[in-house]
């Protein structure tokens, strides 16, 4: 009776250890490279499946998370000064152009341009999060060309756009097919902070989604007023 009592103790603790490991398919700040494609005025105008303004603010926590956590960070533009115009201003404040090294392109498929794609793998990460406009072109070229070159791609669904719900979606589902991984901005941030108890970066955080997480840093906000906490 004592041996089988000693053994199932033994079980539950090898349990309640190895539950402690995350999955190797979630992000964390140093196992990834994120690509921000082409977040510039003009691919804007056009983009209908998701409001602008929650376009901008997505596209702003994206950035602001990878500065928080030091994540390795490509921003492409196409035709910056001939047509697309400039970089969102929320882009711009984390990455501001004089010193971010914007990578320009003639190429919708920023794969395709031998400086872009040089510049994404000499970040020597083989898992890259992409956004930007627009997805159905600008963010399929490249997604299905990493994948076919062997690496994990996550597309930040909240965090790009199309000329209409319907490109937006069939683009997500044709990459999905092909093998990237869904996730949204917020779902990005938290889960690279997925530990509330990691102080270094706590505040920041929270500062970042009260400034751009719409309803949950709204909440952020009166939690810190009224409850104190």
């Amino acid at each position: 009776m004592k041996k089988n009592l000693f053994t199932a103790v033994l079980i539950l603790i090898s349990l309640s250890v190895s539950a402690q490991k995350p999955s190797p398919s979630l992000l964390n700040p140093t196992n990834h490279t994120l690509v921000m494609i082409d977040y510039q005025s003009q691919m804007a105008f056009a983009t209908k499946n998701i409001d602008p303004e929650l376009l901008r603010n997505n596209a702003g926590l994206v950035a602001g998370t990878t500065k928080i956590f030091n994540v390795p960070t490509v921003v492409t533009t196409v035709a910056e000064t001939t047509f697309s115009g400039p970089v969102f201003p929320e882009v711009q404040e984390f990455y501001p152009k004089a010193s971010s090294n914007y990578i320009d392109r003639t190429t919708m498929n920023c794969w395709e341009d031998t400086n872009a794609q040089k510049a994404i793998a000499a970040k020597g990460k083989k898992t890259l999060v992409m956004g930007g406009l627009w997805t159905s072109v600008c963010i399929v070229g490249p997604v299905l060309s990493a994948i076919n070159e062997g690496y994990t791609v996550y597309v930040l669904t909240d965090a790009s756009g199309d000329v209409s719900k319907e490109a937006h979606e069939m683009a997500v589902t044709r990459m999905v097919q092909a093998g990237a991984r869904p996730i949204t901005s917020l779902q990005y941030i938290l889960e690279l902070q997925r530990d509330w108890a990691r102080s270094e970066t706590y505040k920041s955080v929270t500062d970042l989604i009260v400034k751009y997480g719409g309803a949950y840093g709204i909440g952020i906000q009166y939690a810190r007023a009224v409850i104190k906490h």
